[in-house]
Protein backbone atom coordinates (compact mmCIF):
# COMPACT_ATOMS: atom_id res chain seq x y z
CA UNK A 1 0.00 0.00 0.00
CA UNK A 2 1.42 3.34 -0.80
CA UNK A 3 0.34 6.75 0.75
CA UNK A 4 0.44 10.14 -1.00
CA UNK A 5 1.61 13.02 2.34
CA UNK A 6 0.87 16.37 0.99
CA UNK A 7 2.97 17.97 3.66
CA UNK A 8 6.12 20.57 2.48
CA UNK A 9 4.25 21.38 -0.78
CA UNK A 10 6.50 24.46 -2.43
CA UNK A 11 5.75 26.34 -5.73
CA UNK A 12 8.68 24.56 -7.62
CA UNK A 13 6.75 21.13 -6.90
CA UNK A 14 3.81 22.35 -8.60
CA UNK A 15 5.14 24.42 -10.99
CA UNK A 16 4.49 21.68 -14.20
CA UNK A 17 0.86 20.56 -12.58
CA UNK A 18 -2.35 21.28 -14.16
CA UNK A 19 -4.35 21.51 -11.21
CA UNK A 20 -4.52 20.80 -7.21
CA UNK A 21 -6.72 18.87 -5.03
CA UNK A 22 -7.91 21.23 -1.76
CA UNK A 23 -5.84 19.11 0.54
CA UNK A 24 -2.88 19.83 -1.94
CA UNK A 25 -3.19 23.47 -1.81
CA UNK A 26 -3.68 23.34 1.88
CA UNK A 27 -0.34 21.81 2.12
CA UNK A 28 0.98 24.58 -0.23
CA UNK A 29 -0.37 27.29 1.67
CA UNK A 30 0.37 26.55 5.08
CA UNK A 31 -3.20 26.38 6.04
CA UNK A 32 -5.36 23.62 7.85
CA UNK A 33 -7.87 21.42 5.77
CA UNK A 34 -10.91 22.42 6.98
CA UNK A 35 -10.23 26.14 6.42
CA UNK A 36 -9.08 25.09 2.60
CA UNK A 37 -12.70 23.58 1.85
CA UNK A 38 -14.41 26.66 3.33
CA UNK A 39 -12.61 28.99 1.49
CA UNK A 40 -13.35 26.80 -1.83
CA UNK A 41 -17.09 26.81 -0.92
CA UNK A 42 -17.35 29.92 -0.34
CA UNK A 43 -15.11 31.13 -3.35
CA UNK A 44 -13.52 33.92 -0.48
CA UNK A 45 -9.94 32.75 -1.40
CA UNK A 46 -7.87 31.06 -3.61
CA UNK A 47 -9.61 30.25 -7.58
CA UNK A 48 -11.09 27.68 -7.50
CA UNK A 49 -12.91 25.04 -9.99
CA UNK A 50 -15.37 22.24 -10.03
CA UNK A 51 -15.12 19.36 -12.26
CA UNK A 52 -18.13 17.14 -11.60
CA UNK A 53 -18.29 16.92 -7.92
CA UNK A 54 -14.71 17.56 -7.24
CA UNK A 55 -12.67 20.98 -6.57
CA UNK A 56 -9.47 21.77 -7.68
CA UNK A 57 -7.41 24.49 -8.35
CA UNK A 58 -5.93 25.58 -11.06
CA UNK A 59 -2.09 25.65 -10.86
CA UNK A 60 -1.16 28.39 -13.11
CA UNK A 61 -4.43 30.88 -11.78
CA UNK A 62 -3.18 29.68 -7.87
CA UNK A 63 0.10 30.99 -8.83
CA UNK A 64 -1.34 34.28 -10.47
CA UNK A 65 -3.15 34.90 -7.63
CA UNK A 66 -0.18 34.22 -4.94
CA UNK A 67 1.55 36.72 -7.45
CA UNK A 68 4.48 34.72 -8.11
CA UNK A 69 3.97 34.71 -11.96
Amino acid sequence: MSTTTTSALTLDDVRGRAVLTIDETAALLGISRPSAYKQARTGESFPVKRIGRRLVVSVPALIAWLGEG
